[in-house]
């Protein structure tokens, strides 16, 4: 699915609205949150950005393909390391959701960063 602004949607999942409810006297009296199915308006979809990790990771890999070949041994080894080392970061970014969206649900309740596996359309 395609988040954009005026899209249709429900949540795909029970999503819980923070800590547990207390009482009037402290006592813990329950939970709070929105079930799956609650139905809403996108009003903003964001892209979240690369970390700084990723775009070093971009940097040094384009750095290895452009020039790597005209690098003396030691110093092309060295960058590969590197390269290698921010690799996790790199697979991690490649397979999370960047996408979120802000959510006016019908019964009033906003969720702000919601991502997109987590909406379906309705």
């Amino acid at each position: 699915m395609t988040l954009r602004e005026g899209l249709r949607v429900e949540l795909a999942v029970d999503i819980g609205l923070g800590d547990a409810v207390e009482g009037p006297a402290g006592e813990r009296v329950g939970f709070l949150s929105l079930a799956a199915g609650t139905a809403g308006t996108v009003e903003r979809v964001d892209e979240r950005p690369p970390g700084h990790a990723v775009l070093e990771y971009e940097r040094l890999r384009s750095l290895l393909g452009d020039y790597g070949h005209t690098m003396p041994a030691e110093s092309r080894k060295r960058l590969e390391e590197e390269v290698a080392a921010l690799e996790p970061e790199w697979t991690a970014f490649q397979e999370e959701s960047r996408v979120t969206a802000r959510v006016r649900f019908d019964n009033g309740f906003v969720l702000d960063g919601a991502r997109e596996d987590v909406l379906t359309t309705s």
